[in-house]
């Protein structure tokens, strides 16, 4: 099979994740404008899959190459990309488990009833605002939670620097506001099912 090039950036994504997982575990010293070396890498390597994520979309639209495989490929890269990312967040102590848990949930049951649609004949599920909202919030997120120097909700346990602070709020909220994106979206998706599931 020929890989036209919005695919082939859509392979490179994926192929990005080991290298993002492997970083934390090399014993990297030192530090880049005040940023670990690790996080520093970290933070590169995800921001140019998430820059892939939105060009093979586009390149696929633009020059009319829009593939099945691509359309297979595409959020499965993502969401190999975000869980693959969270998951590692989780073991350097950045965020609590209980957030990339409720996100493998929501994808299980999508694709489960996608699994149903396509063997009653196909019936696409319309992305809902709900399912945008995280996919944007969940990106955005994860580069500023890698970025910033403290975990998860310490802005609210005080002793935080003002800009520190700034940073750990935004972070926070955003992360707060994917997993509800995340949640709603699952339920919508669920709501606009349902059919599916009459027999």
């Amino acid at each position: 099979m020929k890989l036209n090039l919005a695919n082939k950036l859509t392979l490179f994504r994926i192929l990005l994740v080991p290298i993002i997982v492997i970083i934390p575990y090399l014993g990297l010293q030192g530090d880049f404008m005040g940023m670990e070396l690790t996080y520093f890498w970290m933070e590169l390597i995800f921001i140019v899959a998430s820059i892939t994520d939105k060009m093979d979309g586009y390149i696929a639209r633009s020059r009319n190459q829009v593939t099945t495989f691509g359309k297979f490929l595409d959020p499965l890269a993502d969401k190999i990309l975000v869980l693959a990312t969270m998951v590692l967040l989780v073991e350097l102590g950045k965020i609590p488990a209980w957030i990339p848990v409720i996100v493998l949930a929501r994808e299980f049951i999508v694709s489960g009833y996608r699994l149903v649609a396509v063997e009653k004949g196909g019936k696409v599920i319309a992305a809902s605002i709900w399912g945008k909202l995280k996919t944007v919030t969940q990106m955005i997120a994860i580069i500023l939670i890698i970025f910033d120097k403290n975990a998860f909700w310490d802005c609210f346990r005080g002793g935080l620097t003002s800009v520190d602070f700034a940073i750990n709020l935004v972070a926070t909220i955003l992360l707060l506001i994917s997993v509800f994106a995340t949640i709603f979206s699952g339920i919508d998706y669920m709501k606009n099912g349902k059919d599916l599931l009459k027999d």
